[in-house]
């Protein structure tokens, strides 16, 4: 019998965050949680070292994602994936701009080329990034894979806003833990 159903989940923790009276105004501290996310992730060792936070035009969080690729068994887990689909889910829609609206992604690395392809069509008008993705593969042993060399004129021809090196240093230093421990937290 084939699988008619995909279930992939956050982790446990995901659920208990409390947001309440937290601020998110300004890109750094969008990019913040994002890396604060990834922080956690790897502190539970409940996947990759990355995380991603979808907001709306009014600062407020509609949806996180964290790397669950090894505990879901997902290749097509990575945070970015995760949290553009739980927005997508939660509004109901597949492209999040559309009707109307404004939508971000703050992401604590640079997004790797499945995550970058899946921006093209996810609706959002800005792209807020921590670290880079030359980071990503000094740092661990995750190969990025290729871009187009304009990747960020890519983007912002179809209307997509890009912010690099937002806590770049905070977002390395979870990279560099992860790395150190040679990615092993499961």
């Amino acid at each position: 019998m084939l699988l008619a159903q995909l279930h992939l989940t956050l982790p446990v923790w995901a659920h208990e965050l409390d947001l309440e009276g937290r601020d998110f105004a300004g890109d750094e501290a969008k990019v913040a949680f994002a890396i604060e996310l990834s922080r956690r992730n790897v502190e539970a060792r409940s996947g990759g070292p990355f995380g991603a936070v979808v907001f709306d035009g009014n600062d407020r969080v509609v949806s996180i994602g964290v790397n669950r690729v090894l505990p879901q068994s997902c290749s097509l887990a990575h945070a970015e994936n995760m949290a553009y689909m739980l927005a997508q889910q939660r509004l109901q829609r597949s492209r999040l701009n559309d009707p109307s609206g404004h939508f971000l992604l703050a992401t604590s690395s640079q997004p790797c080329c499945q995550c970058y392809g899946a921006t093209f069509w996810a609706g959002v008008d800005r792209l807020l990034i921590g670290a880079r993705s030359e980071d990503v593969m000094r740092l661990t042993e995750f190969d990025e894979g290729p871009l187009p060399a304009d990747w960020v004129g890519e983007l912002e021809k179809r209307g997509i806003e890009v912010v690099r090196d937002l806590q770049r240093e905070e977002a390395c230093a979870v990279l560099k833990a992860y790395g150190e421990h040679g990615g092993t937290f499961y």
